[in-house]
């Protein structure tokens, strides 16, 4: 089956939706793709026991005429085209002009202990709470870096979790300088001072990170260092995250340019979010890590973009500019800490889908020739977790994507629309 649009948007996180919203509000046929079953990403992901905000029930509602994909996984690119897989079948999307908004995914840092069950990343324990995972009662350490560690341990809170501490591996002083800045964007104060109102009473350390996990079949316990030396702590649960890395791999088929922000690509683009490639846009996280504000302004330029408004588009550059410029005081004052690299051993298993440790790796200069040896990142994962990992620890790039994105159907790359159900066999 194949669907023509005058514009297709990848990602309906806060960019996505308001890309697609403005698109359609100049009479586009807008097409709004997610893999998710509900529309909002991971900052607005559905929780099945709270209200989402209001400002992310005003985005969803307000999609208007446009037709959101929902279970669409964009797996492979064609021409002028997307294939995209769902449950029950495939298809191809045609467009005129592309929209990514295909957000950001967590940086996770190896550690001794990393791959224990009850450790995970402290937005995906967010987005686990979110979708009904057991946490009340659970006791949880959240560590790692950046103002989203006050997000996740809140929503954990606010489901029942016992949270012991939050874990900031930045000093103090940088973290009060970063929170100084702030009177320059009060809607981000409030934000924060709400989170913390919110965690009252959970600790707050600066300077800390996780050295190991431990426990028999399950996590058990954490060692944490400090600035007053090390210390253990017994919990159920670790939530752990350095940050966010853009999400580029179907910019990289499409052939759009990169460039390197730190040890990590994002998509190149211009002011007006014009791509290498002609026609297609990229807007929020894919184009740097820059939070929700930055998300929405860019998903609406880049939806002026899209429907040929460059008027439009160009009004709303000022504040752009401004947003932007908080991202990279994040980026500067959450900076990691050398000793987080230095972590890992080499009987630390980096790649899990492939069993594969950092010991295993010694000894080679690209991830190709890593990889055609102990097969680590040709897992399910696809290398987005450990290759990573062994850019940020300098071992080497990631290699360039290919097709397919995602883990997907035989089937569907071989250009079958439909699939036979289970009473077929």
């Amino acid at each position: 089956m194949t669907e023509r649009y005058d514009i297709l948007v990848v990602g309906a996180g806060p960019a996505g939706l308001t890309a697609a919203r403005t698109a359609a509000a100049h009479g586009a046929r807008v097409g709004l793709i997610d893999a998710q079953a509900q529309p909002g990403g991971q900052v607005w992901r559905h929780d099945v026991r709270h209200h989402a905000p209001r400002e992310a029930r005003a985005a969803i509602s307000g999609l208007g005429q446009v037709e959101l994909l929902s279970q669409h996984t964009v797996v492979a690119v064609e021409p002028s085209a997307l294939r995209v897989e769902m449950p029950r079948g495939a298809s191809e999307l045609r467009y005129d002009a592309l929209v990514l908004a295909t957000g950001a995914r967590e940086l996770l840092l190896p550690f001794p202990g990393w791959t224990l069950p009850g450790v995970t990343g402290a937005g995906g324990l967010q987005a686990l709470a979110k979708q009904g995972w057991p946490v009340a009662g659970k006791r949880v350490v959240i560590a790692g870096s950046g103002p989203l560690l006050l997000a996740a341990a809140a929503t954990l809170r606010a489901h029942g979790a016992h949270v012991l501490g939050i874990y900031e591996q930045a000093a103090a002083a940088s973290v009060h300088a970063f929170a100084r800045q702030l009177v320059h964007w009060p809607a981000k104060a409030m934000q924060a001072l709400g989170l913390r109102t919110r965690l009252a009473g959970v600790p707050y350390h600066f300077g800390s990170f996780i050295r190991g996990a431990s426990g028999d079949d399950t996590l058990s316990r954490v060692d944490i260092e400090g600035p007053r030396g090390s210390q253990s702590i017994e919990c159920d649960m670790l939530g752990v995250g350095y940050g966010l890395v853009p999400n580029v791999e179907l910019a990289q088929l499409l052939g759009c340019a990169l460039v390197h922000q730190g040890a990590h690509p994002r998509v190149q683009v211009d002011a007006l979010l014009r791509t290498s490639v002609s026609g297609i846009y990229a807007a929020g996280e894919a184009g740097g890590i820059g939070g929700l504000a930055v998300a929405r302004i860019e998903g609406e330029i880049a939806g002026h973009m899209a429907a040929g408004q460059t008027q439009a588009a160009t009004a709303l550059l000022p504040m752009r500019g401004k947003e932007r410029r908080f991202g990279a005081l994040l980026s500067h004052h959450f900076a990691l800490d050398p000793r987080l690299l230095s972590l890992a051993n080499a009987q630390t298993l980096i790649c899990r889908c492939e069993d594969v440790t950092l010991g295993e790796l010694d000894g080679f200069s690209d991830a190709r020739s890593a990889k055609l040896v102990t097969r680590c990142g040709m897992g399910a994962c696809q290398g987005r977790i450990c290759g990573t990992a062994l850019a940020e620890l300098g071992r080497f790039p990631r290699n360039g994507a290919r097709p397919p994105v995602f883990p997907t159907r035989l089937a569907t790359l071989a250009g079958l629309t439909t699939f036979p159900s289970s009473d077929d066999y």
